[in-house]
């Protein structure tokens, strides 16, 4: 048994603190109508059925597996599977549940998918706390998406013009569309996202070698990841992402 595990307990117990697992697992009864239904199941090794059915054990070794696998990193969140299980359950939900207490713990940089999350966090997650949205016009650089054509390029160069137009706030505080906001007060700390959000870390990434550095100290004092380093992962710098 890992040393996390003694010191974190049952896994499924931590799960049954997010409401979505809650309103997600009801009684499963294994029919596997959500697998057959699942789009993400067409093109990756990937069943939901079989992934309520291991939480269902409760067993902490195979949840944990879970929790460190690329597996819970499929799921698109189309949800196509909440209304035709015939017992009420949502896997969707299930799988939402085991991705947070994945982050929590730490154990999603054990798997290439859970990793490509850094990716997001620098490419969606910096542009939510510094402008309230996921993809601003600065963001996409011509050089970047020549597929724009030189229409794009010219609104780029123009953009306080052209989007002024729409908000007197462009780019500045107040109140509108594009305008700058405070990601380090408000809604993003009362409900513990910006808190969550600065423990993971890039040290370092050459594109062969990487350093995470992921930091949690939870109501025991205790650490559970620091400066996790991984060799040929595909790590990405939020500049170019396949």
């Amino acid at each position: 048994m890992s040393k996390v595990r003694k010191i974190m307990g049952k896994y499924y117990d931590m799960l049954a603190e997010d409401i979505r697992l809650v309103e997600g697992l009801k009684a499963c009864m294994n029919c596997g109508v959500c697998t057959a239904v699942c789009p993400a199941a067409e093109f990756y090794n990937y069943d939901p059925r079989q992934i309520v059915a291991i939480v269902q054990t409760r067993d902490d070794e195979e949840i944990e597996r879970l929790l460190k696998s690329d597996v819970i990193w499929y799921c698109g969140e189309c949800m196509s599977c909440r209304p035709r299980c015939p017992r009420g359950n949502t896997p969707g939900y299930v799988i939402q549940a085991l991705r947070t207490l994945s982050q929590r713990l730490g154990f999603f940089v054990e798997s290439e998918k859970g990793r490509q999350q850094l990716a997001l966090k620098r490419m969606i997650g910096d542009n939510i706390l510094a402008t309230g949205y996921c993809l601003t016009p600065r963001n996409i650089l011509p050089e970047l998406h020549p597929e724009q054509g030189p229409v794009w390029e010219w609104i780029y160069s123009n953009d306080e013009a052209v989007f002024g137009r729409y908000s007197e706030c462009y780019g500045k505080e107040g109140a509108g569309a594009l305008r700058k906001v405070d990601g380090e007060d408000g809604v993003f700390v009362k409900v513990g996202l910006l808190l969550r959000y600065k423990k993971v870390n890039v040290l370092f990434n050459d594109g062969d070698h990487a350093i995470i550095e992921y930091k949690e100290v939870d109501e025991t004092g205790i650490r559970v990841h620091d400066q996790v380093v991984y060799k040929g992962s595909k790590l990405y710098d939020g500049k170019a992402v396949s």
